[in-house]
């Protein structure tokens, strides 16, 4: 069915409320997040969403609430391994403990305006041209390659090459202030570099966007369903920072499992553009209609299936190697040189401020 204006109005509303909360209950007073804070509030958001997929099995139909859900689960898993990039750029940018709070909300909030742009560019695309699904499938299958290959590489994580022109082209102080936005220097006002923070944290889930809304839109094409997975996914980012920060560097087959899900959401894609297929130069232009649709629960039952065999031989390749020593977060996991290079005018010797981001190791020793 299509959602009504209204209902889309209500759950924007909604959403920006609980950003508003967020803010007001944990952002505006300055403080680093316990582990213990950081995990109740990622079981309530992982919880509101199990709830909103129920309410709508009762509302809409059980198709629907289950391309919900292996929608959020994708872009949850996705949302993991992208935290990489943010304790890197934490780091270069020696973002203050109790500042980092407010830098995730803010980015992660222009994140989802920007992603909404794109989930409606995208359901329109698809409306006007289906076969545009050949080209998100190819998409997805080469990123699926992409990250298998570099699953097994023995390298860190690097800062996106763009981050450092940031500071070209906002000026800011080199020089923190708590959380503030803005400090007086030589007698002028000037941003602090938390602009310069919340701006590479909004462009970078931005550019993780283009690897996520095309596989979303392999398991669902309801713009309305694509926007709540990514919202609930996003809404629950900040606190999944703090929480598994200290636990990143043992996911060890994370990225190879998220390449087999890409890889799958892919063939699912390339099959559903067969079978709906307009191309003159594929079956005369008619749909292959012997082409299976891949069901739900099948896309589920991968997705869940691939995530808890990647963590589990996560787990017991650890403990094999003997690096199950209890981590936590706020212990520097990788080094620091490795962290800064690529930010314009950062030193080694200024990533060792005591207040800067830790940075996970991501040395995958399987590779």
């Amino acid at each position: 069915m299509d959602v009504p204006i209204w209902i889309w109005a209500v759950t924007i509303a909604v959403v920006i409320g609980f950003f508003v909360f967020d803010f007001f209950t944990h952002v505006k007073t300055p403080h680093e997040p316990s582990l213990k804070e950081a995990g109740w509030w990622s079981i309530f958001y992982i919880a509101l969403a199990v709830v909103f997929m129920v309410a709508l099995g009762f509302v809409w139909d059980w198709q629907h609430a289950g391309e919900f859900i292996a929608g959020y689960t994708t872009e949850k898993a996705l949302s993991v391994d992208n935290l990489f990039i943010f304790l890197i750029i934490m780091t270069s940018f020696k973002v203050p403990k109790i500042a980092q709070q407010k830098a995730l909300l803010i980015g992660i909030a222009i994140a989802l305006v920007m992603r909404f742009a794109f989930i409606i560019a995208g359901a329109a695309i698809l409306e006007a041209w289906v076969s545009v699904f050949y080209i998100f499938a190819a998409w997805l299958l080469y990123m699926a390659v992409k990250q298998a290959i570099d699953s097994f590489k023995d390298e860190e994580p690097e800062m996106p090459k763009w981050v450092g022109l940031v500071r070209k082209i906002i000026p800011a102080s080199e020089h923190y202030d708590g959380d503030k936005w803005k400090i007086l220097e030589n007698g002028k006002k000037v941003w602090t570099p938390l602009i310069l923070v919340i701006v590479a944290l909004g462009f970078t889930d931005l550019l993780f966007a283009l690897d996520s809304i095309p596989a979303i839109f392999g398991i669902t094409q309801e713009p309305y369903l694509v926007f709540m997975a990514n919202a609930f996914a996003l809404m629950g980012l900040r606190q999944l920072y703090f929480l598994i920060g200290g636990l990143l560097e043992r996911l060890v087959f994370l990225d190879l499992g998220l390449a087999f899900i890409l890889g799958f959401i892919g063939v699912k894609l390339m099959f559903h553009a067969l079978h709906e297929n307009e191309l003159p130069f594929i079956n005369g232009g008619e749909p292959l209609l012997w082409i299976p649709e891949i069901p739900i629960w099948l896309s589920l039952t991968f997705i869940f299936g691939v995530l808890i065999v990647a963590t589990i031989a996560s787990i017991i390749y650890t403990r094999a190697k003997g690096d199950d020593a209890p981590s936590t977060v706020g212990s520097a996991a990788g080094g620091p040189e490795a962290a800064v290079a690529g930010v314009e005018g950062t030193t080694p010797e200024a990533a060792e401020d005591t207040d800067a981001a830790p940075v996970a190791s991501h040395e995958p020793d399987h590779r």
